[in-house]
């Protein structure tokens, strides 16, 4: 069905895809599998499990010889196959004559569909292959369809169909105009039948095609309103904005929130065009409000027929039953000679004759009586039609209490009626699938066969089949059965229709999937599209019912296959986007914020707009424009943003006068985001003379305050946030009371007024507190708290803040919200490294935040919260922190790995080696070394190996243990690599490492020929203390060795490279020292 690609799509493409149509319209995951490798593989289970549906393989299997036991099977037969044990040959059971003998393994060749094999032994029919369909009957049927030959189908009928001369069989469009005896012309579709020349695969009709994809959110405006509503909304105009918009946790958009980005390089008209979006989507007072709306139609309602509206007509009781008069307007009605819609109440599933025409029997004990003796009189006078109904509406009853042979004593009085036409074509079709679901109920197999022709040219050949009972199950299931075992595509694809429509209207969601995903497989893999001019696409069906089953990856792939239909009444590019948007919000972890805007649906939006503008959906127009604003704006696009906000100001401006002021106000709110303070202040300023509302007027002096204090006049600010919080308290808003003192803490405290800073934060605590907590006023809650714990931490009241700190990741973890959790572990983690030190409490906070980085699906704050954990764990120097510092590594090297980061890779490996070392596994620290230095090598990046050769080797040289590993890392690795590089000063400080190694090692021969080796190295870059070093090095060697006079040599060369200022006291020191140690060496070793 083609839903892997877009699953791994969904997985694996980031934001920026989704939000560059072109690229995504260029850019898909196609999963090719071999299909013959495939089909092994399937063959090999159904072997291995023994139990199968297969054919014969032509030209393998000759059948029995003479003493042979076996199976004689006809050529393509369907035969059910059993492993007995042996080798060579299997027991097989013919389909079709039930006939059971052995056949070689070799002649089978199992049905390639895995449905088939599920379905044939899941709904296993109790008879074999009829003739009616697959054998001479059947193509009887469908020669008279083609070839223009009346043919007897009913015993007491003198005709049923004629061809048309006019209507070619190659002319199948709108299935082939039929005219029955009386001279109707009806619509057929013999196309389901057996067919010498198989052409043409129409198999429903548009308006079937129609009644399919009818499914609840049709794209009807009521149906996605809310949702898009409830995205493009805001409350600017009527809550406060906490100042600065520092955090996540605090939008400055209620359908923003855990969003803040920061726009640059932005003209002033670009703003204004930006947040007239916010105008545009502000005011929702013009759309029904969700409660107005009328409820949504269920999955029956809409899948059930509709008619046009028509009183029904009334019958009860209202005389003597022997009294012919009082049966005399039931029997007139129903002795009616064609269809009328009021005779459809008595064909459908639900049984509504009983509350509509009969409404008035309360007992249905009474309502038979009644229709018995009706039944009577429309015998007794003749009535046909009449009493052909009643039979069947006796039948009805008879089955809804589970009375078979009632039922069929009705049913088959009704078919024995003479002198029948085909006016009513639902009654006849209803009383043959009724009546022979009966006979699979009764196991008449006789009777069954000989009705079943004539029922599946009813059923399946007559387009708008209404379904009178759920039995009709069990005679489609067999149909089905039938048409699999035969091979008839057609009449495969339009019965496996029919049982996915009648499923749908019983409901059983579960059951119709199989059926709902082989036909959808049948409509585009066996018939071909190009003979059929109403193609059928089962795709949102399959949406539908893959939401239903909890698999919203595999609901989203299916819907963003849908292509809406040009046919009435099918399913919109609207319905389409919201429905794709809904199941978005809903996959597991793709959004950490509730009410933002994910960017998968970006693309369907857009064609969903591209709709809406050909009808002339002004509504739906400017709430999507407002929410493809809002998404460009969370991933900081500019020109998304103002390019749709523009369009949804005009739109905007189409509808209502009223959003005018908070779309100004949206501006302003805008300009502040956008660091813009000075726009934004003398936006907010002509505001206040356009409003008489104490909200709105303490709303602009909120903002204007914010904007003020952004240009740094302080004073002004301040008396505007007072006038904020005495509006606030004139109004009795407490939530805008405690957001308006908040504000003047921050502002207190970004002066250093941190006492008086303290005040108003504790006081907006407490009115907070107050309040029913709510996910957005607990949100701003954390903000308040993180201010006042910055300004407690500012009065050295550490315990309090750790409180207000901890209190606020509380409601952060209470609500899910994982940017407020982000931002406040950031805090705590800042909080216990640096004002309160606690390594344990440090390495607690930073596991979190790894947790959190995973949630957010951001790698690369992950990796590096990982490794700062790493070293937090090392830092303890417990083998058990050791551990685990070394799995926060190796996860670091998996992600560096994944995203192909060759540098950091290879830094990984190398500390993954060193956390070996400490963990003193020597087996694994080499190994992890020649890992890390392969990954540069395999790049080519010398420079980098070269680095990571030395660094291998200083773990050793710096070690307790195993000091002379770093010798092959130093010479064997490093210097070959810094000679081939022409790094010198790396060669002098590997020589010199080298030396001092090997002098510890007390290989001095070796030793001095490394710090001769410096000393030149040292001499030709003329860098007089790299010199001094390497003479240093050079005479402690010769001094090693004995020889006293070259040691004192290189001393005094050391010596008179000194510099002639000390830069120091530790410098004087050291040459002190050094002249101390010359005098004993020359007075003792030398004896001078």
């Amino acid at each position: 069905l083609g839903y892997v690609g877009r699953c791994l799509e969904q997985l694996l493409f980031g934001q920026d895809h989704w939000l560059n149509c072109a690229l995504m319209e260029d850019t898909e995951i196609r999963v090719t599998v071999d299909k013959d490798g495939l089909a092994t593989i399937y063959r090999a289970l159904l072997l291995q499990e023994g139990d199968f549906f297969s054919r014969e393989v032509p030209g393998v299997w000759q059948g029995t010889h003479e003493g042979e036991e076996g199976l004689q099977l006809c050529k393509n037969e369907l035969i059910h196959v059993k492993n007995t044990g042996e080798e060579s040959k299997w027991e097989a059971k013919s389909l079709q004559t039930g006939q059971r003998g052995l056949v070689p393994v070799t002649a089978l060749e199992p049905l390639p569909h895995p449905f088939y094999q599920w379905f044939l032994k899941n709904y296993a029919v109790s008879f074999g292959i009829s003739q009616e369909i697959s054998g001479t009957t059947s193509q009887a049927i469908g020669e008279a369809l083609m070839g223009k030959v009346s043919r007897l189908l009913y015993s007491s009928a003198a005709e049923l169909f004629w061809w048309e001369e006019e209507e070619g069989w190659d002319n199948p469009s709108h299935g082939t105009a039929v005219v029955s005896g009386d001279g109707e012309t009806l619509t057929v579709f013999p196309q389901c039948l057996p067919q010498p020349r198989g052409k043409g695969l129409v198999f429903l009709s548009k308006e079937e095609n129609s009644s399919l994809l009818c499914i609840p959110c049709n794209g009807g405006e009521q149906h996605f309103t809310s949702l898009f509503s409830d995205l493009a909304c805001t409350d600017i105009a009527s809550v406060y904005q906490l100042g600065e918009f520092p955090l996540s946790v605090c939008a400055s958009m209620k359908s923003n929130s855990g969003q803040e980005t920061v726009l640059h390089s932005c003209k002033d008209a670009q703003l204004l065009q930006s947040w007239e979006e916010t105008n545009a989507v502000a005011s929702t007072s013009e759309l029904s409000s969700p409660g107005s709306e009328s409820a949504p139609p269920t999955f029956q309602d809409v899948l059930l027929e509709k008619v046009d509206d028509f009183d029904d007509p009334e019958f009860f009781n209202a005389g003597h039953m022997e009294d012919a008069g009082v049966f005399e307007p039931i029997v007139t009605f129903l002795n009616q000679d064609s269809y009328v819609p009021s005779f459809q109440s008595f064909y459908d599933l639900s049984f509504s004759f009983l509350s509509s025409t009969f409404y008035a029997f309360s007992d249905e004990e009474e309502l038979v009586l009644y229709l018995e003796t009706s039944r009577y009189w429309a015998k007794k006078t003749h009535s046909v039609w009449a009493h052909v109904r009643l039979c069947f509406l006796l039948g009805k009853l008879c089955v809804k209490k589970i009375k078979f042979s009632q039922a069929r004593v009705y049913f088959e009085e009704a078919m024995r009626i003479p002198e029948r036409g085909f006016g009513d074509m639902p009654l006849l079709a209803a009383l043959h699938v009724n009546l022979a679901s009966i006979y699979l109920k009764l196991n008449m197999k006789h009777k069954f066969s000989s009705l079943l022709g004539k029922t599946v040219a009813l059923l399946v050949c007559l387009p708008g089949h209404s379904f009178s009972s759920e039995n009709e199950l069990e005679v489609m299931m067999y149909v089905l059965w039938e048409a699999i075992a035969v091979g008839n595509a057609p009449l495969e694809a339009r019965v496996c229709f029919l049982i996915v429509k009648l499923f749908l209207q019983l409901g059983k969601n579960d059951e119709v999937l199989p059926f709902a995903e082989h036909l959808q497989c049948l409509t585009t893999t066996v018939l071909s599209p190009d003979t059929s001019p109403v193609p059928l696409d089962a795709t949102p069906i399959l949406s539908y019912l893959y939401d239903k089953k909890h698999l919203p990856n595999i609901a989203l792939a299916s819907a963003r296959l849908v292509v809406p239909s040009v046919l009435q009444g099918a399913l919109t590019p609207v319905w389409r986007a919201s429905f794709i948007l809904q199941k978005t919000l809903k996959l597991p972890g793709s959004q950490a914020e509730g009410s933002s805007i994910p960017a998968l649906p970006c693309f369907y939006l857009k064609q969903a707009l591209h709709f809406s503008c050909k009808k002339e959906a002004v509504p739906t127009r400017r709430m999507l424009c407002a929410i493809l604003s809002k998404m460009y704006l969370q991933h900081g696009m500019l020109d998304g943003v103002v390019r749709y906000a523009a369009r949804a100001i005009t739109l905007s401006r189409m509808m209502v006068k009223e959003v005018a002021f908070e779309s100004s106000l949206s501006l302003g709110c805008m300009c502040l985001l956008n660091n813009h303070p000075g726009v934004a202040a003398d936006i907010l300023v002509q505001l206040l003379h356009r409003t008489d509302s104490v909200t709105q007027r303490g709303a602009v002096h909120n903002l204007l305050a914010i904007a003020l204090k952004g240009e740094g006049q302080v004073q002004q600010a301040a008396k505007n946030y007072l006038h904020a919080l005495h509006k606030a308290k004139e109004s009795g808003n407490k939530r805008n009371q405690a957001i308006a003192l908040a504000n003047l803490g921050q502002l207190s405290f970004s002066r250093g007024a941190s006492q008086l800073s303290e005040l108003y934060l504790l006081q907006s605590t407490q009115l907070y507190a107050e309040l029913q907590g709510s996910e957005d006023m607990e949100m701003e809650l954390v903000l308040v708290l993180l201010w006042l714990a910055e300004a407690m931490v500012k009065r050295q009241n550490r315990e309090d803040a750790k409180l207000c700190y901890e209190l606020a990741l509380g409601f952060a973890l209470k609500w899910n919200n994982l940017r407020g959790q982000l931002h406040i572990t950031e805090s705590l983690c800042h909080f216990y490294r640096k004002v309160c030190p606690s390594l344990q409490a440090c390495i607690t906070y930073h596991g979190h935040w790894v947790a959190l980085a995973q949630q957010l699906q951001d790698r690369e704050m992950e990796v590096n919260a990982r490794q700062t954990l790493s070293q937090l764990y090392q830092a303890l120097c417990t083998p058990e922190a050791l551990r685990q510092s070394l799995d926060c590594t190796k996860e670091s090297l998996r992600i560096f790995i994944d995203r192909e980061e060759t540098v950091k890779a290879a830094e990984a490996w190398l500390q993954a080696g060193k956390l070996y070392y400490l963990l003193q596994e020597d087996e694994l620290v080499e190994m992890y070394f020649q890992a890390a230095i392969q990954t540069a090598l395999k790049k080519e990046d010398f420079s980098l190996a070269m680095d990571l050769y030395e660094k291998a080797g200083d773990t050793f040289f710096n070690g307790s243990q195993n000091r002379d590993h770093a010798v092959e890392f130093y010479k064997r690795g490093a210097v070959p690599l810094a000679r081939k590089l022409n790094c010198t000063k790396t060669k002098l400080r590997l020589f010199n490492k080298l030396a001092e190694l090997q002098m510890g090692l007390q290989e001095y021969k070796k030793a001095q020929k490394f710090a001769m080796a410096a000393v030149w190295l040292s001499a030709r870059l003329g860098d007089r203390f790299q010199e001094l070093v390497a003479f240093h090095s050079l005479a402690t060697v010769y001094y090693l060795l004995h020889m006293y006079k070259m040691a004192e040599g290189c001393y005094l060369k050391m010596l008179a490279l000194r510099p002639p200022l000390m830069q120091s006291s530790r410098e004087a020191l050291y040459y002190c020292n050094m002249y101390c140690h010359l005098g004993i060496l020359t007075m003792y070793k030398l004896k001078e």
